[in-house]
């Protein structure tokens, strides 16, 4: 993600994610002949893995980029292709294995990969985020006062055509950086042990596979409806992306009680929308703590940093799951986790409440100490 984000920086969106296109073809297409599992690493994992990120990130950042009063909607909007992706393409992929065998399916998703490159071609450059938002507000030169807009455009332009990898010194982005980790940490955990929990209560393996299919529809809902909800503005962002967190927290500590498919079925439900919403938001949070001019390096290391998270974050879940001997005990890690991440947000809030208040106070106009507005105006003549 952090090299993703240099290019995009360096060079442009379209010209990342169409290489990301190539990337994830040939490693598809390369997987294909299966010498053998090293060759099978080094093309479908690496090669692919490193394609799909050279074009997941570009994709999410200039999103962020065409919008600003709608980004919340647009972000929410932009994330919803995974829902039809988990919902359609899994059942799909299985009809191409017993069609075509694991290498033919492999060759036909790597030229549906392909078409990656086609949307990048549709991305319009821009020539910087940090223009775009700063020509609202900031006026011409009148004559003969020195650099002209443009001069000092293009001069901001090189200036923000750096990876600044100096973020990790503002607290800010660290505090957003700490909660990225550890909401990592849980996000993957649900849908590894959903369906192990639903054998465990003796449900039948066709009820089960419907479980992920409910989460995908209504993960679906919730992206829309939270990226439609903030972009009224009646919430800010943070908080919105913290009452998310913990509506998720509260409905993983509830699901292990869950003793029958329907009410497994309810309580999935509950997290699936509710982590719709934290997906819908959580790019538009860190669009919001680091600024539009730096949010491409921004993104590039939030992702890096947060995939420690998803890393360790399945196997201590497994780990506690084999020490406690049943699946429940999993979904208590991820619900107890992501109340730990709430807090950091609670801490990034208040941090940037007192930064704006210290901000008000500084270029709050100096009073009169006269009592009157006329006394003063009689002491100026």
């Amino acid at each position: 993600a952090p090299v993703a984000s240099s290019l995009c920086v360096r060079y442009s969106h379209r010209a990342v994610v169409i290489t990301g296109g190539l990337l994830a073809f040939s490693g598809m297409a390369l997987g294909f002949l299966g010498l053998n599992m090293v060759w099978m690493y080094a093309t479908t994992g690496f090669l692919q893995g490193l394609g799909i990120s050279f074009s997941w990130t570009p994709a999410i950042s200039i999103v962020s980029h065409y919008f600003s009063k709608k980004r919340a909607l647009a972000n929410a909007i932009a994330s919803a292709g995974e829902c039809a992706f988990a919902f359609t393409f899994g059942p799909f992929f299985q009809w191409l294995i017993s069609q075509y065998g694991w290498k033919g399916a492999l060759l036909i998703i790597g030229g549906i990969q392909l078409n990656i490159c086609v949307c990048g071609v549709l991305m319009r450059p821009l020539a910087s985020s940090c223009l775009l938002e700063a020509s609202h507000s900031e006026t011409e030169t009148p004559p003969g006062n020195g650099a002209s807009r443009t001069d000092k455009e293009d001069r901001s332009a090189v200036t923000h055509k750096t990876f600044n990898w100096m973020l990790v010194r503002r607290p800010e982005f660290v505090l957003y950086a700490i909660f990225g980790i550890l909401a990592a940490m849980s996000f993957f955990v649900p849908p590894l042990f959903l369906v192990p929990l639903s054998y465990s209560l003796g449900i039948d393996e066709s009820w089960t596979a419907s479980l992920l299919s409910i989460l995908a529809m209504v993960d679906f809902a919730g992206r829309l409806l939270c990226g439609w909800y903030a972009n009224l503005h009646v919430t800010k962002t943070v908080h919105l992306l913290t009452m998310t967190i913990t509506l998720i927290s509260t409905s993983l500590m509830l699901l292990p009680l869950a003793n029958n498919y329907l009410s497994l079925a309810i309580f999935t439900g509950f997290y699936g929308f509710f982590f719709g919403t934290t997906v819908a938001v959580h790019i538009t949070v860190l669009a919001d703590v680091v600024g539009m001019p730096d949010f491409d390096s921004a993104l590039g290391l939030f992702m890096l940093i947060r995939s420690t998270g998803g890393f360790v974050g399945p196997p201590l879940a497994g780990l506690i799951v084999d020490m406690a001997g049943d699946y429940r005990a999993g979904f208590y890690m991820a619900g107890g986790t992501l109340v730990l991440s709430a807090g950091f947000l609670v801490t990034l809030d208040q941090l940037q409440q007192r930064k704006e208040r210290g901000s008000q106070t500084n270029i709050k106009p100096e009073k009169s100490t006269l009592p009157y507005p006329s006394l003063h105006l009689l002491k100026l003549q």
